[in-house]
């Protein structure tokens, strides 16, 4: 695996969080917030979620220690890695363990999404926790589905903190649209009901129209760049990263670790051909 794992090195921080650590540190000292995210999913053995849950509770408490003044790190979590297929009792309890935690090193915990079956369960589980965490724990939502209009207009009635992006699972035409102009007009039109009405939601893309479309709505509206952030993956991007960061824009790199990686990458590889074309795109953009 060691070889396989130094072509991954790019997009990957690490197989442990040790050797993620230092990849935090070079990207904060260039202004730039970091979400961990310890690779995994869909576990179904209750002790092999505990350990999860176990795990994400140290990153918690390893964030919490490093020096980041006026930065925003956080981590990204997977239910499906503390029970949720199991249990969502379960999966809940593990969840408000973290969150009480998490809450106390004031250290926001983001939900990731996943596949459109989870979605459902996902922002159930959400909805659940956030009154009491109110500033410590918020969803994805995906631009690609066709549900996401609903769920934007209740988060923005919640005034929940939220992750938008295109979303990157092969979803049938049923519950997705499959056209990226499409994708791309739910992307600006549920991006400027965020900004106008949450407080602090992240923009996750690394498609210029969208970044455009951003600032310009921003511009538009008067909306500080304060109360927002741009998101981008660890490893596509960097020089654009830092030049936003350089601009006066919150930009966070979600930063992947840990052994899971290959499945990781080979389940979007293989879910959807525009995330092939997309990484071999960006390797040579800056």
């Amino acid at each position: 695996m060691k070889l396989p794992f130094v072509l991954a090195s790019r997009f990957v921080a690490g197989e442990t969080l040790e050797s993620a650590l230092p990849v935090v540190d070079e990207l904060n000292a260039k202004g730039l917030h970091v979400a961990l995210d310890l690779l995994g999913e869909h576990i179904h053995d209750r002790d092999k979620a505990l350990r999860a849950r176990d795990a994400y509770i140290d990153l918690v408490n390893t964030m919490a220690e490093l020096p980041t003044a006026n930065l925003r790190n956080r981590i990204s979590i997977k239910l499906s890695m503390m029970g949720q297929m199991i249990d969502e009792s379960f999966c809940l309890d593990n969840l408000r363990r973290l969150l009480d935690i998490a809450s106390s090193k004031d250290i926001f915990v983001r939900l990731d999404m996943e596949d459109s079956d989870l979605v459902q369960s996902t922002l159930d589980i959400f909805e659940t926790v956030y009154p009491d965490y109110p500033n410590h724990v918020g969803p994805v939502l995906q631009a690609m589905l066709k549900r996401t209009d609903q769920d934007i207009d209740r988060m923005c009635e919640l005034g929940a903190s939220v992750r938008l992006c295109k979303g990157a699972y092969g979803e049938p035409a049923s519950v997705a649209y499959q056209e990226m102009d499409v994708i791309r007009a739910r992307f600006i039109d549920y991006m400027e009901r965020l900004l106008e009405h949450t407080d602090y939601s992240g923009i996750a893309t690394h498609d210029d129209q969208l970044i455009d479309a951003t600032k310009a709505f921003a511009v538009r509206q008067d909306i500080s760049p304060e109360t927002f952030e741009f998101q981008m993956l660890y490893g596509l991007r960097p020089e654009t990263q830092e030049d936003m960061a350089a601009q006066g824009y919150n930009m966070m790199v979600y930063v992947p670790y840990g052994t899971e990686w290959f499945p990781y990458f080979y389940r979007r590889l293989r879910e959807r051909k525009e995330n092939v074309f997309f990484i071999l795109r960006n390797l040579f953009r800056s």
